[in-house]
């Protein structure tokens, strides 16, 4: 099933099935629309599989998939007018204002600090997998995290002054 290069179909159904939610909502964070990070990520699913031999196996799947996605969620960000806001539901984590809040802060951040912030927290990934993603080396991933950290910090910080 592995060659020496190239991805699988049955690779790339596994992570599209295993990862779909995480993808949009990775996707929404560059989007600002759920409804166009679905649209993002079956256009960065479909390039995957056209592109799935140029996949050289020198890094995870999942880094290169994630790569094509946000690229494909950016384009999209280029070519339209960005809708302001979320249109997900809070999560039912009790703090209903504490989530909007969050999502201000989040959305306030810089495109590099917000999508490393929803790699490693929502998709789960590693420094070295978020570097591969966004085309960036690992210490600027430590970086840009630690630089989003303290921004929302700063904006969460202010919000309760």
């Amino acid at each position: 099933m592995i060659g020496r290069g190239g991805a699988t179909l049955d690779e790339l159904e596994e992570l599209y099935r295993r990862l779909y939610d995480v993808f949009v909502r990775v996707a929404a964070s560059v989007t600002g629309d759920s409804e166009r990070a679905r649209d993002a990520v079956q256009e960065g699913f479909a390039t995957a599989v056209q592109k799935r031999r140029s996949f050289r196996r020198d890094g995870p799947l999942e880094a290169w998939v994630w790569r094509i996605v946000l690229n494909a969620a950016r384009s999209d960000v280029r070519r339209a007018v960005p809708v302001v806001g979320y249109d997900d539901a809070p999560a039912p984590n009790g703090h209903p204002e504490r989530d909007a809040e969050l999502r201000v802060a989040l959305a306030r951040l810089p495109e590099r600090q917000r999508t490393a912030i929803f790699l490693r927290y929502y998709a789960d990934l590693d420094y070295a997998a978020i570097g591969q993603a966004l085309g960036i080396r690992t210490g600027t991933v430590s970086a840009t995290l630690n630089a989003a950290h303290a921004a929302l910090h700063m904006q969460m910080e202010e919000v309760r002054a």
